[in-house]
């Protein structure tokens, strides 16, 4: 699978070859052999040799004379997958010392793509289907579409989820002495919420399964973005939306802030342990004692930014304005001036992580250092993988405890533990929250506001846009800070930050406004978040999610297979949620 057969025909009679293979996607690495290939014996009797090269991204090829290691000559080509290729190598008459180096294809390749596409036109088409046959119900059977409206209300009312239940508030009054929090009207649930949150969590179960094994449903091996580097900060970025509009609910009916705080603290102590005990990626290392668990992880990560993101948020909670929805002054910045507390500690927290990123000495590596090591940076900083990221986790936490298969690993042939959700990249996971908090402020703040709202939006994912070009130079690799998930760089948590506020600028109107679209099937999933992801990580080897397949070198049947097991959660997800049952923590 992603490899293609290369036979490399060496006709120099006084010329041993050696031929090096570099990706175009591992930036400034070294050339790594790739195969030896003996001079020809007889004019016109080639020596052949043979090997299998990568069609995952195009190749760089250089083919060096073994003794004096005089390169020959330089190649680019992208590879087609099962395809049958040959080099050829050999002196042109009309030149003593001139050598050409051509490729020729013996058998064509494959379209590896093609099972991605007819997914994608199979999947449109049950939605026009499907959106079309609603369309009909709704006409015939106008009074039966009423009824399951009510049902689906009243199943929302039930619903108050570990990670935050997002309702939207009615307005609340500022006592003349103090703050106080009054009981109002039945609260009105706002489904893009829930919605935006079942995107990210069924990407993130299909790619956690596989995705097909295509490369860009996999993690980037260092700076830039695939599909699998999207879902993440997009679950915690609603995570925080949904932080606020949860909280503010809870107080607004009287919940007292000392029981908030447990309650915080209890969801928070059980999301690190469910990663730690359960949904722990060092398992696949054989039966596990202390010295080998993992501690930080993707339910760990979770845990550690809802707590610090909720006990800010609850510390600094007030009233929502109750005139903030018909003044003009709140065409101001209101709903980031009532928070100036909470965004001076999250500036606070960002110059920590610059200063220890940037200013903070690791031995063996250059300061500042963000790049990969192993082969990257033409080899000279081979251990310092993630520079200060890393050696915090090493320091703190200890090799055995790190993630040991980092992607970085694939192309840049890393040799130290790296994990990405380690303990600096915790920082800027709370700041992704920190704006998804924002995002809520927006819709609570500016409710039955629809054009405030979109406003606010549109600016926010502007201005995260233009933050990101800065700090990238809209680039992937030469930026001041690349876009990097396994750093979390700031620019990743800008660039995705500005997606998720475009997403809700175009599922808002969609789905709560003009109620164009229920959210489903999206919708059910993201209502039963812990659920589905836990019990897809504890599962995933089991039948029906996984099965044997009769070739196991095909995109093809991976691609259903995951297809397969992903459209299962979302059937658990929708039954359960017909069955009004929900898992809370």
């Amino acid at each position: 699978m992603d490899e293609a057969l290369l036979l490399v025909h060496n006709e120099l009679l006084d010329t041993n070859l050696s031929v090096y293979w570099n990706s175009e996607c591992c930036y400034h690495c070294l050339y790594q052999v790739l195969v030896n290939v003996s001079r020809s014996r007889k004019p016109g009797k080639p020596s052949i040799a043979a090997v299998a090269v990568s069609t995952q991204h195009g190749s760089f090829l250089q083919l060096m004379d073994t003794l004096d290691e005089r390169e020959v000559c330089r190649l680019e080509y992208k590879f087609g997958e099962f395809g049958n290729y040959s080099l050829l190598v050999k002196r042109l008459q009309n030149g003593v010392n001139e050598v050409a180096c051509d490729i020729v294809v013996n058998e064509n390749p494959i379209d590896s793509n093609l099972p991605v596409s007819i997914a994608f036109l199979v999947g449109l088409a049950l939605i026009i289907a499907i959106s079309f046959l609603r369309f009909l119900l709704s006409l015939d059977d106008f009074n039966n579409w009423i009824s399951k409206a009510i049902n689906s209300r009243e199943t929302d009312r039930l619903i108050n989820s570990d990670l935050g239940s997002p309702s939207r508030a009615d307005a609340l009054s500022v006592d003349a002495q103090s703050e106080t929090w009054r009981p109002s009207a039945p609260l009105h649930r706002l489904r893009c919420v829930d919605t935006f949150r079942g995107i990210a969590l069924i990407l993130m179960v299909f790619v956690n399964y596989g995705g097909g094994k295509y490369w860009y449903f996999k993690h980037a091996s260092w700076n830039g973005l695939t599909v699998a580097d999207l879902v993440f900060p997009w679950f915690v970025f609603i995570m925080g939306s949904s932080i606020f509009l949860s909280m503010t609910s809870i107080l607004q009916r009287g919940s007292s802030k000392l029981k908030l705080l447990w309650k915080i603290a209890w969801r928070s102590f059980l999301l690190i342990c469910m990663g730690i005990v359960i949904v722990n990626p060092n398992y696949c290392l054989g039966p596990l004692s202390w010295d080998k668990v993992r501690i930080p992880g993707v339910l760990q990560r979770l845990g550690a930014t809802y707590f610090v993101v909720a006990v800010l948020e609850l510390l600094f909670a007030k009233p929502v304005p109750e005139n903030c929805a018909s003044e003009r002054s709140c065409f101001s910045l209101r709903d980031i001036t009532l928070s100036w507390p909470q965004w001076l500690f999250i500036l606070m927290l960002e110059s920590v992580w610059l200063g220890l990123t940037f200013f903070l000495p690791v031995p063996g590596c250059p300061t500042g250092y963000l790049g990969p090591g192993g082969i990257g940076d033409l080899g000279k900083y081979p251990n310092c993988t993630g520079g200060a990221a890393g050696y915090v986790d090493r320091l703190l936490l200890g090799d055995n405890h790190l993630y040991q298969h980092p992607s970085s690993n694939v192309l840049y042939h890393t040799e130290v533990a790296y994990d990405p959700e380690g303990v600096l990249g915790t920082i800027n996971s709370i700041v992704m929250a920190f704006l998804g908090v924002q995002a809520g402020k927006i819709l609570l703040y500016y409710k039955d506001q629809t054009k405030d709202i979109l406003i606010r939006f549109t600016v926010w994912c502007c201005v995260l846009g233009l933050i990101s070009v800065a700090l990238t130079k809209i680039s992937e690799n030469e930026g001041f800070i690349p876009v990097n998930k396994n750093l979390w760089s700031i620019s990743y948590v800008t660039t995705l930050s500005s997606f998720a506020f475009f997403i809700l600028l175009i599922l808002y109107p969609v789905v709560d406004v003009k109620g164009l679209w229920t959210g489903a099937p999206f919708y059910y999933p993201g209502m039963n978040s812990i659920l589905v992801y836990v019990g897809h990580e504890v599962f995933k080897n089991y039948f029906p999610f996984q099965w044997k397949l009769g070739d196991n070198q095909s995109h093809k049947e991976h691609l259903i297979q995951n297809i397969v097991a992903t459209a299962f959660w979302v059937l658990i997800a929708y039954v359960l949620y017909r069955k009004k049952v929900f898992w809370k923590i």
